[in-house]
């Protein structure tokens, strides 16, 4: 009788825990998306505010999340008033945004409310519990388009506008730099800068100075290049997402920086309440899906076939892990 009654007990058991184990994934079906407010400095219109943007759509549009945002709020401390009013108001499970220039003020207002999870464009760390970093880790496909910039360009020079001389900055800068040169060791890269975040005459203006240099092949790393390639007939590489509508007949391809591995990952995360503050680096690098090279557009009909076998090889292999593209933060400079 013993046995039995055992027996019994165990069934018991198991039974509780399999209504148990119904009650708590009803519980989860029953929370239903998860809620996302993003602040950005930028107008999301500026390429890097804009793929953000892009993934938490593309998550709203799956289901995933409920999601609202404010931008263009700048650097002079309308952020911080704005976020805490969101997370007064709004109590949103996750706010995504962009920091640098706000650093200190979006990691206040995250320590203050524990328990929002904050992920936030930074150079900086994370910090425990709910303070979360990322950053857009494009250099490998940077090295990539360098590689055809150097092919490609017939007067031996290639020119790059970049924001700020910052480690972010600099290393795609760098990388694009090491594949010219590897490409073509005589070859020359122009290096400008435009000391603004979004500041597209400003860059047309420092393209249009490249140019009348010597340059016949572009690097926009920020808005506003391609336009001045476009009007002298020269080509052009974009960063961030794919820009050759902006040129169709310039644009060749460029690193793209794809947010959507890091937004699934950490919505799933908080979804499951196992989020914890750490850095998504490498949600943001090739291996995982988070950077690729741009379509080419038909371009490979006209590069040579040896460029398109070389760039492929390389791409393999940084897949692979085989090959790995150099990390250089330092300020770059005009080479010869």
């Amino acid at each position: 009788m013993q046995d039995v009654r055992k027996g019994v007990n165990v069934r018991r058991v198991v039974s509780m825990l399999v209504v148990a184990m119904a009650v708590l994934v009803g519980l989860a079906a029953a929370q239903g998306p998860v809620n996302v407010y993003a602040v950005y400095a930028t107008a999301i219109e500026e390429p890097w505010d804009g793929v953000i943007h892009a993934a938490l759509q593309d998550a709203q549009k799956a289901g995933l999340i409920n999601y609202e945002f404010v931008d263009d709020l700048g650097y002079a401390g309308d952020l911080e008033r704005i976020m805490r009013e969101v997370a007064e108001e709004n109590a949103p499970d996750v706010i995504f945004g962009d920091a640098f220039g706000n650093e200190e003020a979006v990691r206040r207002v995250a320590r203050d409310y524990p328990d929002i999870a904050f992920v936030f464009g930074s150079g900086l760390g994370p910090v425990e519990p709910n303070f979360s970093v990322f950053d857009n880790w494009i250099h490998e496909p940077a090295y990539l388009s360098g590689l055809i910039a150097g092919k490609v360009s017939k007067s031996g020079i290639v020119g790059v506008v970049g924001g700020y001389p910052v480690p972010e900055v600099n290393r795609i800068v760098n990388a694009f730099i090491v594949g010219v040169k590897e490409a073509n060791p005589q070859g020359q890269v122009l290096v400008s800068f435009i000391n603004s975040w979004f500041d597209p005459p400003a860059a047309k203006e420092a393209a249009l100075a490249q140019l009348d240099a010597g340059a016949d092949a572009l690097f926009a790393e920020r808005f506003g290049v391609i336009e001045a390639a476009v009007e002298r007939g020269a080509v052009a590489f974009g960063a961030m997402s794919d820009q050759n509508a902006l040129g169709p007949d310039t644009v060749i391809t460029g690193p793209v920086w794809h947010m959507e591995p890091l937004v699934r990952y950490v919505i799933d995360q908080v979804a499951k309440g196992s989020y914890t503050s750490q850095d998504l680096k490498d949600f943001t690098m090739m291996a995982k899906g988070g950077a690729s090279l741009a379509p080419f557009h038909g371009f490979e009909q006209t590069l040579p076939s040896e460029v398109i076998e070389l760039v492929r090889q390389r791409e393999a292999e940084i897949l692979g892990g085989l090959f790995r593209v150099p990390i250089n933060e330092e300020t770059p400079v005009t080479t010869r």
